[in-house]
């Protein structure tokens, strides 16, 4: 219990770590297109939502990264108007949990319902990548992080569709989700 405890204050401690290109040296576009591939808790999100979206076949490969980018972008927007979102870090550390569960206990949720889970999680990773904007011109910025995503999302589709994968009868679809579950927890503890 003690554990869980001190899992939980360090998640709701949690900072960014900044650790992503400089937008003078490298141009926003590049600055924004690797932010998300700098940070773990974007890239095991990001994949999970199209691991996902390929377990859940039909209209859900393209309903939740679509909503998952589009809300991203709302994100964005939010944290550049200068309005504040409470709890930005701890909810994505949140999205890499649940989402990794999802796939490991292969929730099966309507397309509509799925797409709106990930569209709460992408508002919250939007925000943060605009609130590491810097020096970066915001449009080029949020096309290069957008762009990443989608790549993101299309990997964890591809992963399912090549390996021939689905969620409900894969050991190694189920691996994953549980890979990126605890992922999550390790980077909340610090790791």
């Amino acid at each position: 219990m003690k554990r869980i405890f001190l899992t939980l204050m360090a998640t709701l401690a949690a900072s960014p770590a900044l650790a992503h290109l400089n937008p003078d040296e490298h141009g926003s576009f590049m600055a924004g297109l690797s932010h998300p591939v700098f940070g773990l808790d974007h890239i095991l999100a990001m994949i999970a939502v199209g691991l996902w979206a390929a377990s859940l076949g039909g209209r859900a490969i393209w309903a939740l990264p679509s909503a998952f980018v589009a809300a991203m972008v709302l994100g964005f927007g939010v944290a550049v108007a200068g309005v504040l979102l409470p709890f930005v870090e701890p909810i994505i550390l949140l999205s890499v949990f649940a989402l990794g569960l999802t796939v490991a206990f292969a929730i099966r949720l309507p397309a509509t319902a799925a797409a709106s889970i990930v569209a709460v999680f992408g508002l919250f990773h939007g925000f943060a990548h605009g609130g590491e904007l810097g020096s970066a011109g915001a449009v080029a910025f949020g096309a290069g992080f957008a762009l990443a995503a989608a790549i993101l999302h299309a990997f964890g589709i591809s992963i399912a569709v090549i390996t021939g994968q689905s969620l409900s009868n894969s050991k190694l679809m189920r691996s994953l989700g549980w890979a990126t579950a605890f992922g999550g927890l390790w980077i909340a503890s610090g790791g």
